[in-house]
């Protein structure tokens, strides 16, 4: 991957630009929970899109404990990323979507790495994530950054582990290759 990987704070104008890399780049499915009505992009699934993500603008101390972010990649948004409260605090989840024409890039290796340096800033010992086994880009990103791989017994899903590094200094989250 060449370039540069940062992350930003959904606001107004990174909605828009992410809710257009979706629609150009991406499925309602792969990026979106799941709503009713005809399949593709429809003006109601695109409106659904834009509540979920402004839901979360109050970020981890907010209502629904989550902050969105979206990924710029050498300052164009490629995709979006994830962190949620679970439990106690002391445990975060994440999660991220990236536009296919960014897939296998290295990118969400670089993405996992800013997302486990803002979990540190933000108290947490624990990262979870959760994928499934045919998910090969995943997984091999959560492997790259030291995650701990336990693969269901019942389903094709498999669950992962990360610790956060000791806590960063302050400057805004970006990662390099």
């Amino acid at each position: 991957m060449m370039g540069r990987v940062a992350l930003r704070r959904m606001d107004e104008a990174s909605l828009e630009g992410l809710l257009a890399v979706a629609v150009d780049d991406a499925a309602p499915e792969e990026v979106m929970p799941p709503v009713a009505g005809p399949p593709g992009w429809t003006p109601e699934r695109q409106e659904a899109f834009r509540a979920w993500h402004r839901a979360r603008r109050a970020g981890l101390a907010g209502p629904l404990r989550e902050s969105t972010y979206a990924i710029i990649h050498d300052g164009e948004t490629v995709g979006a990323a994830r962190l949620a409260v679970r439990g106690s605090g002391e445990a975060l989840e994440t999660g991220m979507w990236l536009a296919r024409s960014q897939r296998g890039r290295g990118i969400g290796t670089a993405v996992l790495r800013v997302l486990l340096d803002e979990a540190a800033r933000a108290g947490a010992r624990v990262v979870v994530a959760d994928t499934t086994a045919q998910n090969a880009a995943a997984l091999a990103a959560l492997r790259r950054n030291g995650a701990t791989l336990t693969p269901s017994e019942d389903t094709a899903d498999v669950h992962a582990e990360l610790t956060p590094r000791a806590i960063p200094s302050t400057p805004p989250p970006t990662a390099s290759p």
